[in-house]
């Protein structure tokens, strides 16, 4: 990575946004390209600007902009749809056939800058009493949401997250905001471990150090009712398939460094499990705004370290290092 001075972008369609950023979380998609260079057959071709989790201000709008005005605090969704396809006509605009994302090489380039132009919708403005490091992570709290709204209703549920990460985390947070309070959670870091009990999780456990499904097992007879996979590990999808219940769910939100991951097909037939696939959101980035605005989750946790922009290289390094325990790396303008 280095620091390189770019032309600053302008507003060229009159629903156009152009904000200035005020901070930018760094995720797990950023960490592949940076240390991989590509995700699937999504490949970087330096030089590239990366980075979707961001909170900005308003600093000048098209003519047809209406819901923002100079001056506003923004998150920002990352994803544009056209609303044109068939998958935006059935209402899966996650699955646009010709979605652009900010910081996808071949689509957008990302919000590692200090401004970039949104269209309007993709411009959700905030309270005054939100951080912009609570925008920043609205990106990721939004896909947590989506994916429980995916699998099955809360309350009462045994629930497993395997990974516990930011997106791990942002799991945790609407489940449990959703009446779920049994929670079953595995990270090979300790501090995060340690934090998710500080959550309320009644179980942890590190997969280098214990055999988890034997664990939990012994612990749950019935087993679990849903298991999130947040790390992309082919150990955690076989762990999953251990100890879910015979008609569990088991929703794939992690990417994995490979192209192709096993399933024990064992498990999978004789408990008959459904998988479902989570990719991105779809109309959640409001109900993570308001759930952190009405005071329901709590992500300050999730954001431990912080750099300044010019030390962007150095947010990276802690991330892709798993150093010091980092959860969250906020990069600030």
């Amino acid at each position: 990575m280095e620091m390189m001075d770019w032309p600053d972008p302008v507003i060229t369609n009159e629903k156009d946004v152009l904000i200035k950023l005020e901070s930018v979380g760094v995720c797990g998609s950023d960490i592949h390209y940076y240390t991989t260079g590509k995700i699937g057959s999504q490949v970087v071709q330096f030089p590239y600007p990366v980075g979707h989790e961001s909170g900005g201000t308003v600093v000048k709008i098209g003519s047809k902009v209406r819901n923002v005005k100079p001056g506003d605090r923004i998150a920002i969704e990352p994803a544009i749809s056209c609303g044109k396809c068939d998958q935006c006509l059935e209402g899966r605009p996650n699955t646009c056939r010709n979605i652009k994302f900010l910081g996808c090489p071949g689509q957008i380039e990302g919000c590692l800058s200090e401004y970039i132009v949104m269209p309007e919708a993709n411009c959700f403005p905030i309270p005054d009493h939100m951080s912009f490091t609570e925008a920043a992570i609205s990106e990721p709290l939004a896909i947590g949401v989506y994916a429980v709204k995916q699998s099955i209703p809360m309350k009462g549920a045994k629930i497993g997250i395997l990974g516990f990460g930011p997106i791990g985390m942002s799991v945790m947070l609407p489940a449990k905001a959703g009446g779920a309070d049994t929670f079953y959670i595995t990270d090979k870091i300790d501090k995060r471990l340690k934090l998710a009990s500080e959550l309320g999780a009644v179980w942890t456990g590190n997969p280098y150090k214990i055999d988890v499904a034997e664990a939990i097992n012994a612990r749950e007879e019935k087993q679990l009712d849903v298991v999130f996979e947040c790390c992309g590990q082919q150990d955690a999808v076989d762990n999953a398939l251990e100890i879910l219940k015979p008609g569990g769910r088991l929703m794939l939100i992690g990417i994995p460094e490979e192209d192709k991951l096993c399933f024990n097909m064992d498990y999978m037939r004789r408990k008959e499990i459904t998988i479902v696939n989570i990719r991105r959101q779809i109309h959640c980035v409001q109900e993570a705004l308001d759930l952190m605005a009405e005071g329901r989750v709590d992500v300050s946790v999730m954001a431990t370290h912080f750099y300044n922009f010019k030390n962007a290289k150095e947010a990276f390094e802690l991330v892709e290092g798993y150093k010091d325990g980092v959860m969250k790396a906020i990069i600030n303008f």
